[in-house]
């Protein structure tokens, strides 16, 4: 598969999934918190975004790449120790979803499903003889393809939308 092709599919998916979250998020479709009697929220709320922008930011696939890099690997070890990686953080912030509104949660989700879908996709793409630095060199030049920007911050921008409604 050509890497034009695998960058538009990507690129075409990345702009799905962020119009349809931002569109709801915008609509205001977001599921209240429960009303507490004596127990104030809104603290562990904005906590919880706060995570989870720090969470994007860990799982963006240039961090990943800059933070994880080792050369002289394999293509298909780095392939492994990215989607791991992800994996990992993804799974260590989990918790996070109880505190914040589901159209957050969901891009959060699709942020992760996203990267760990480009990382297999450009590793299929190359030969099995190839090193981590030709998967990261590939994987860079997907993300700096995408028209519409970086999915990873098209989430960032939505957590921060919604912790800031919290705040007024």
């Amino acid at each position: 598969m050509d890497l034009t092709v695998v960058s538009l599919i990507i690129s075409v998916l990345a702009i799905l999934l962020s119009f349809f979250a931002v569109t709801r998020a915008l609509q205001g479709k977001q599921e209240a918190p429960a009303p507490t009697s004596s127990f104030e929220s809104v603290p562990l709320r904005l906590q919880a975004y706060e995570r989870l922008v720090l969470l994007t930011e860990r799982i963006s696939l240039p961090g990943l790449i800059s933070r994880l890099n080792q050369p002289g690997i394999s293509a298909a070890e780095m392939k492994m120790i990215l989607t791991e990686n992800i994996k990992q953080e993804y799974d260590y912030n989990s918790t996070q979803q109880l505190y914040v509104s589901q159209v957050s949660w969901d891009a959060v989700r699709n942020l992760k499903e996203q990267n760990i879908m480009v990382v297999h996709q450009v590793a299929a793409s190359l030969p099995l003889s190839a090193s981590s630095s030709e998967l990261n060199k590939k994987i860079l030049e997907v993300m700096m393809s995408q028209q519409n920007g970086a999915l990873h911050e098209m989430v960032s921008q939505t957590l921060n939308h919604e912790a800031k409604k919290l705040m007024q």
